[in-house]
């Protein structure tokens, strides 16, 4: 026990009483203020990052979503039933009736020059919608020097979604092509892109960012009116301008002379009309009534060989809802019948039942895949009714590709028909 208070009796000196750091208030306040300081910079600095780029940010995390074209369709006019006839009221003694006084005005040259100013003032105004669309092909020969071919026809401005102007025009001007180019009314020039286009009929839509355009040109351009088609008639007064010689911005004045002729296209029947008006085998444009709307899509394409200088239109009312599909970027849907209605003097004369008659099948089409033939008569879509071609359309035209549509048609077997489905699958024309 002595022995143990020895030891500590010998350590007693080395033991200690540490104390607290005295606290240096004058260099607390000092890294406090420079800790606030560097706060305050900090914060300055993100505020300003954020701002700067808050725009680029919403773009990438939250883009902008173009709104849709809307077109509005025109009804198809049905044949009006005839009436019955009314009983003949009580004649009533009508008064004597005043002969009307009849002026005579004889038409001088300086009438009909007014009457053609008026008529060309018209093509002028529609011209705020015409541009020209220039595709570049570039390439090299066999010599191996390289070359650059251009293509140019007349583009229509149909819309303006917000954020880009919409224009139609012919595939076959840009088909290949590694720039496209836009000169409008004002000669400027700017780049475009193609969204859509439409392996039947041979339109698309090409679209140019409304930043690209400068405002000057944005005064000068207006967005063209389409009208109603089914108005019109063997005798109508028409215009014809965008490029109907081969040269843009032309205006050509006659009338339509045929209205009620077809042609039978891929999945869908258009109606053409035929003019008086002299134009260029490689012509394009529109062809306007006298309001400024537009009522026919030229297209030589669809006229006949034996005449293609003369300037025909497919109908603009028919072709409303490809041209507002593929605005929207959407594919038309492909199925790859050419069609025709089995009236009722063709089911008794051939004695095929009503509906829709298939002409033909085009090769390594979703139709000819799903097994349907040469001289079936589709009668029903998903199971509803189809009666004619126009029916067909607007069922097919609801649907989007990669969509199944059952088919219900009526084949041929020996000298009955038998009843069939067939599954098929929605394509894309390219």
């Amino acid at each position: 026990m002595k022995q143990q208070e020895k030891k500590g009796q010998e350590f007693d000196f080395i033991k200690e009483k540490i104390k607290d750091k005295p606290v240096n208030k004058r260099r607390l306040l000092v890294r406090g203020g420079f800790n606030l300081l560097c706060a305050v910079i900090f914060g300055l600095v993100a505020c300003f990052v954020f701002v700067l780029l808050k725009p680029y940010l919403e773009e990438w995390l939250y883009p902008e979503e173009s709104s849709t074209i809307s077109i509005p369709k025109d009804d198809v006019p049905q044949e009006e039933e005839p009436k019955e006839p009314e009983e003949t009221p009580t004649p009533v003694p009508a008064e004597p009736e005043t002969e009307p006084v009849v002026v005579e005005a004889e038409l001088e040259i300086e009438d009909y020059q007014e009457l053609q100013n008026k008529l060309y003032e018209i093509g002028k105004q529609a011209n705020k919608s015409i541009v020209t669309v220039t595709g570049v092909t570039s390439g090299k020969d066999w010599f191996n020097t390289p070359y650059e071919n251009e293509n140019s026809a007349a583009g229509i401005v149909i819309g303006n979604n917000g954020q880009e102007l919409l224009i139609l025009t012919e595939k076959k001007v840009i088909k290949d092509a590694q720039a496209i180019s836009i000169t409008f009314i004002d000669e400027a020039m700017v780049s475009a892109s193609l969204k859509k286009y439409d392996g039947n009929t041979g339109i698309a839509i090409i679209s140019v960012p409304l930043d690209e355009i400068p405002e000057e040109t944005m005064e000068h351009l207006a967005v063209a009116s389409l009208g109603n088609s089914y108005m019109v008639q063997q005798g109508t007064t028409v215009l014809a301008i965008g490029s109907p010689l081969g040269a843009n911005y032309s205006i050509l004045c006659g009338t339509i002379t045929s209205y009620q002729n077809e042609v039978s296209t891929i999945d869908k029947n258009f109606t053409i009309f035929t003019t008086d008006i002299v134009g260029s085998a490689n012509g394009s444009g529109v062809l306007i009534n006298l309001e400024g709307e537009i009522v026919g899509l030229v297209l030589q394409s669809y006229s006949s060989q034996s005449d293609r200088n003369t300037i025909t239109a497919l109908s603009i009312s028919e072709l409303k809802q490809i041209i507002e599909d593929l605005s929207n970027n959407r594919d038309v849907p492909y199925v790859g019948l050419r069609l025709s209605t089995v009236t009722d003097g063709i089911a008794r004369e051939y004695s095929i039942p009503k509906g829709v008659y298939i002409k033909s099948v085009e090769m390594d089409s979703p139709a000819m895949a799903a097994g349907l033939q040469e001289a079936d008569v589709i009668v029903k879509l998903n199971g509803e009714e189809v009666a004619t071609v126009e029916q067909y359309n607007q069922k097919i035209y609801a649907l989007n590709p990669e969509d199944t549509v059952t088919v219900s048609v009526k084949r041929q077997n020996g000298e009955e028909y038998v009843d069939l489905e067939c599954a098929v699958v929605i394509g894309v024309l390219k």
